[in-house]
This record gives C-alpha cells, structure tokens and sequence, in this order.
C-alpha cells in the first residue's frame, strides 16, 4: 500500500432538483466534476460541516434529509492530491434539501456548479462519487457502510 499522510474525516453531500438531477461542482484543486464535499474541521459535527461545505462550495442552504452511507474502503477512499498529500477519507455522505440561497460559488475551491441527469454524469468525475450516487439512488432505508 502507497504512503498515506494523514486519515481524515470527510462529508459528502447529494442535492437532486426537482427534475432528480443531481448538483456537481467542478473543483478548482483536480478540476474534475464532484458532489459537493469536505472536511470536518475541529469542534463541529459531521451535519454542520456537511451544511457548511453545501454554503461555501455552492451559496445553497440546505437540510439535511438522510444519511446515505459511510465511506472507508481505502479503494475509494485514498486521494491524491496535486501538491503531493495522500489522504485516506472516511467519508459521510448524506442527502440534503435546498432551503434556500442563490446557486453560485462562495469561494476559490468551485470553478463550476452545474445539475445533471444521473445517467448523464460528466466523463471528468472523481472517481469515488458514481459509488455514492448509485447509493443515493438506490433510496435503501438503512445506510450502506463500505
């Protein structure tokens, strides 16, 4: 196995419109395609950073709807980053509703925010996100943990 830096805990989460397409941000540090996602940072709960990541990445409020899965499997999980870092993610993910706010970017990490069909993703996703779109789709009641 590669040399990973550091463990850290992630969330993830999934927005459909009314038409059930799903939000994806092109991200400014890989410029690839992704759910919108980040880290948990000191003294909040995996639901506050999830909201917070949600405000930050895309100017959306949000509630949290449901809790999709937990993320480890190092498969997946372990992420190169173009400074050099290896990170292994255990990532929540959950669904959200939009409550409010106006779709457009709030900081330098989100270069473009766009909704898609599920079954008409972009070719330049990140690789772990189909797996927790397949997951959301797949409206099971309890959480899947990989």
């Amino acid at each position: 196995m590669k040399k990973i830096d550091s463990i850290r805990p992630g969330v993830a989460v999934i927005i459909f419109d009314e038409r059930n397409r799903v939000l994806l941000q092109k991200r400014a540090d890989v410029k690839l395609w992704g759910i919108p996602s980040g880290h948990v940072e000191p003294g909040e709960t995996v639901m506050q950073a999830a909201i917070r990541e949600v405000w930050e990445e895309t100017g959306l409020d949000v509630s949290i709807a449901r809790l999709i899965g937990v993320y480890s499997e190092p498969d997946s999980q372990v992420f190169d980053y173009p400074d050099g870092r290896c990170v292994h993610f255990v990532t929540i993910c959950f669904e959200a509703k939009v409550k409010g706010g106006e779709l457009k970017p709030q900081c330098s990490e989100t270069l473009e925010l766009c909704y898609f069909s599920p079954y008409e993703l972009p070719d330049n996703l990140l690789s772990m996100h189909p797996r927790w779109l397949e997951d959301a789709m797949a409206r099971q009641k309890t959480p899947f943990v990989r």
